[in-house]
């Protein structure tokens, strides 16, 4: 691309970025306030923020993991619950909630939402962003916790960390993975790809495209194209003129999308996905009649119609989750200079 092709680019990455700030602007009246405890957030406050829906069975664990790891408040948007999700939500001492009953899928799948949050609230904060089945870790996270790790990044001038999104699964049908609140769903989601991931370099927004793991192998096979993205940037020192442009896959501005990029000898964390626990059957079922989670949505009817048939992704080169290091080893996940003792 010549100079004044890049600049072109540039230019039309900044109007969409205006134009998906905008978008958040307006959408923020179809939030409903339930607790609103954002008057506790301190300079140095770690946020996290997420939209859920029915997730009162992951939840107590989910807050408990990244309460461990140093998020010092939680930002939710639920969107129609009726599971006992807002009641308890409502009650934990470091959450802020509010509800929507609009469409997640006209609010760019809960992004715009969440925007407005981060606009409002995180400015100069560092920022998860997380669905209720995706459990942050990163290399040495049981000994350096997200204040040491954002610290360090700080001192770097790294302003985002990128993460794989790795499925999880348990030895035999889904079905077999029982859901039980509060407990680490790891304990039975205990497996894992490790060899099958693609990535590719993508100049548009200057990201690295990943795709593979056990959804890949299983259901897209002869569908490489429509398998679901694995690379997400879930970390982020927020400002409120950021957005994400595609989930959490794509930020912008594109800068904020390098944190695959090896050359700058960064740390990597993964994203531990607990979405198939045996209660994913019911929740397919439901989605593929809601038709709210996919822009396209024929395309994965099939998709919803093999997990609903209670699919067993075990098979011989499936490997057992250990810790950190093992997805390290695999390079699953990198140590960059954060695991260089002189750095």
């Amino acid at each position: 691309m010549n100079i004044s092709g890049e600049l072109w680019h540039a230019y039309k990455l900044r109007w969409k970025r205006r134009r998906l700030l905008y978008r958040a602007i307006r959408k923020r009246h179809q939030l409903k306030s339930v607790v609103n405890r954002t008057g506790q957030i301190n300079p140095d406050t770690i946020l996290a923020v997420s939209t859920v829906r029915n997730e009162i069975v992951r939840l107590p664990y989910f807050l408990a993991h990244h309460r461990k790891l140093g998020v010092g408040h939680f930002l939710f948007v639920d969107n129609g619950s009726d599971d006992g999700t807002i009641e308890f939500l409502g009650k934990q001492p470091d959450v802020s909630l509010w509800v929507t009953t609009d469409s997640y899928k006209e609010s760019r799948f809960g992004v715009d939402w969440v925007t407005w949050l981060q606009m409002r609230y995180a400015h100069k904060h560092w920022c998860l962003t997380l669905d209720a089945d995706e459990l942050f870790i990163y290399p040495d996270w049981l000994q350096r916790n997200l204040n040491d790790l954002t610290g360090w990044l700080d001192m770097q001038g790294t302003l985002a960390m990128g993460a794989l999104l790795l499925d999880m699964y348990p030895k035999g049908p889904i079905s077999c993975a029982d859901a039980v609140s509060g407990v680490d769903p790891f304990v039975t989601l205990g497996w894992f790809d490790s060899d099958n991931y693609t990535w590719e370099r993508q100049s548009k927004f200057r990201n690295i495209s990943i795709r593979g793991g056990a959804r890949k192998r299983k259901f897209f096979t002869n569908q490489p194209d429509l398998a679901p993205h694995m690379h997400k940037t879930p970390l982020i020192k927020w400002n409120r003129s950021y957005v994400y442009a595609s989930s959490t896959h794509i930020a912008l501005p594109p800068r904020l999308n390098n944190g695959f990029d090896i050359r700058n000898d960064m740390p990597t964390g993964v994203l531990l996905h607990s979405k198939f626990l045996n209660i994913a059957m019911e929740k397919s079922n439901e989605e593929k009649q809601r038709c709210e989670h996919f822009t396209h949505t024929d395309n994965y009817n099939s998709y919803y119609d093999q997990i609903i048939a209670d699919p067993d992704f075990w098979y011989n080169g499936s490997v057992q989750y250990k810790n950190w290091r093992q997805l390290h080893e695999f390079g699953l996940m990198a140590g960059g200079r954060w695991l260089d003792p002189k750095a």
